[in-house]
């Protein structure tokens, strides 16, 4: 079985290549610039810009039997209106060329802003209600492509992405924060008040999982990648804290709660259990 990732040289993308390597599967990493330094020995590497799709994208990416579509620019800027004024319809462009180029089986990476401002559990069969940009073009992205397979009949995964974190995320993000404050020989760290309850998965616990059911050739739909356990962000830190020893206290409520995402909210991981359950068995 051939492999292609694109936006391989991103935060899930390293993982998803380590994930491909130790099952020995031919790959071909993809980024803009074709530089991805995470890239294991006997994995090609090409460059693909999707703001400058060649036609021959399918081909260039070496006839793959599955694409892992990672690739989306633009973050972590979640309200942009570029999301779906630049972005969506580059990346359907490209996707649908790929599978009208033969591709008969697409793994694509969504988010958990598709449900909108819900607390609570989320299931896969709740309507979609995106309240941000970034939400709204994954979402609509999504349906595209659940039309175009009433043409082509290719099997989609949509991986929905709740809160990864781990080696090589983006310096902005709270793990990341963290871990440069307490490298750093901080006493305290800033966070808000931290109630707020999330859903946080390692993310080569996620690129694992993505792995498994790309592999498998399903048409699965939509599958939550998350741990459906609920954990507040101060919990989260303090976890993180404790495993690693370090000498670090939550400086809690020093910045405001983010406004453009429930309060409590959790993936619900029934269905993906299941898959990996029925993959395994």
């Amino acid at each position: 079985m051939r492999v292609a990732v694109t936006g391989a040289s991103g935060f899930l993308g390293r993982h998803v290549l380590a994930a491909l390597a130790a099952r020995g599967i031919t790959t071909i990493a993809s980024s803009r610039s074709g530089n991805v330094a995470h890239a294991r020995p006997g994995q090609a590497v090409c460059a693909l810009d999707l703001s400058e799709m060649p036609a021959d994208s399918f081909e260039l990416l070496g006839r793959p039997d599955v694409v892992v579509h990672l690739a989306w620019a633009g973050l972590p800027n979640y309200r942009s209106l570029s999301h779906f004024e630049t972005e969506l319809p580059r990346q359907y462009s490209f996707l649908a060329a790929l599978v009208r180029g033969g591709l008969r089986n697409v793994v694509v990476a969504g988010t958990c802003f598709e449900y909108g401002m819900r607390n609570g559990p989320l299931v896969e069969t709740q309507h979609s209600h995106p309240t941000n940009p970034y939400g709204f073009a994954k979402d609509a992205l999504r349906r595209q492509l659940e039309f175009l397979q009433n043409e082509t009949g290719f099997a989609l995964t949509w991986a929905r992405l709740f809160y990864l974190f781990g080696e090589g995320q983006a310096s902005t993000s709270l793990f990341s924060q963290l871990c440069a404050a307490a490298t750093a020989g901080e006493r305290s760290f800033p966070m808000s008040g931290g109630e707020q309850l999330r859903d946080f998965l390692d993310v080569s616990e996620a690129a694992h999982l993505i792995v498994t059911l790309a592999l498998a050739g399903r048409d699965n739909g939509i599958v939550n990648i998350c741990s459906g356990k609920p954990i507040s962000v101060r919990r989260f830190v303090e976890r993180v804290i404790e495993q690693n020893g370090w000498d670090i206290v939550p400086e809690l409520g020093h910045y405001p709660y983010p406004d453009y995402e429930p309060h409590a909210f959790w993936g619900d991981r029934r269905k993906l259990d299941k898959l990996i359950g029925q993959l395994n068995a």
